[in-house]
């Protein structure tokens, strides 16, 4: 039978994105930042101000993992957590100026592990594998598990 990954595409999969987390984590960790606490900030500099259930809902981390990474920007001064004013079970989560002083300073370190990455790639086969993996991944995300 066909298959779409077999084991040796998986692997290759997982190896891909291990590489672009390993050399992104080599450059971002010089500003303090480690690549668990990376996919938070991207998600908070796009959206401020999200609950912690929201904030690991979006980053795709289960909760306690997402305590984790929030206690270390905290205590390195990048977020600070505010009570919900209408629902005080609810804790949210914002920048500091100094957490989204580091956008500036780290976007550019992932553009360009992304150009390295795509050295050699047409365009076209970019945007393609970008069309399909994102629609395999909403296939999958509509299996209710």
């Amino acid at each position: 039978a066909w298959q779409v990954f077999d084991s040796k595409a998986l692997h290759l999969l997982r190896d891909t994105y291990r590489a672009f987390s390993k050399v992104l984590q080599a450059r971002i960790s010089a500003h303090g930042v480690t690549i668990g606490q990376w996919y938070f900030l991207r998600v908070l500099w796009e959206e401020d101000g999200l609950t912690q259930r929201e904030l690991s809902q979006r980053v795709g981390m289960m909760e306690p993992t997402t305590v984790t990474a929030l206690n270390g920007m905290e205590k390195r001064g990048y977020v600070k957590r505010v009570r919900n004013v209408t629902d005080r079970r609810k804790v949210n989560i914002f920048l500091t100026e100094k957490g989204r002083a580091l956008k500036s300073r780290l976007l550019p370190h992932a553009a360009d592990v992304n150009r390295l990455a795509a050295k050699s790639v047409s365009a076209q086969d970019i945007e393609r594998i970008r069309v399909v993996l994102n629609t395999m991944k909403e296939n999958l995300d509509r299996e209710r598990i």
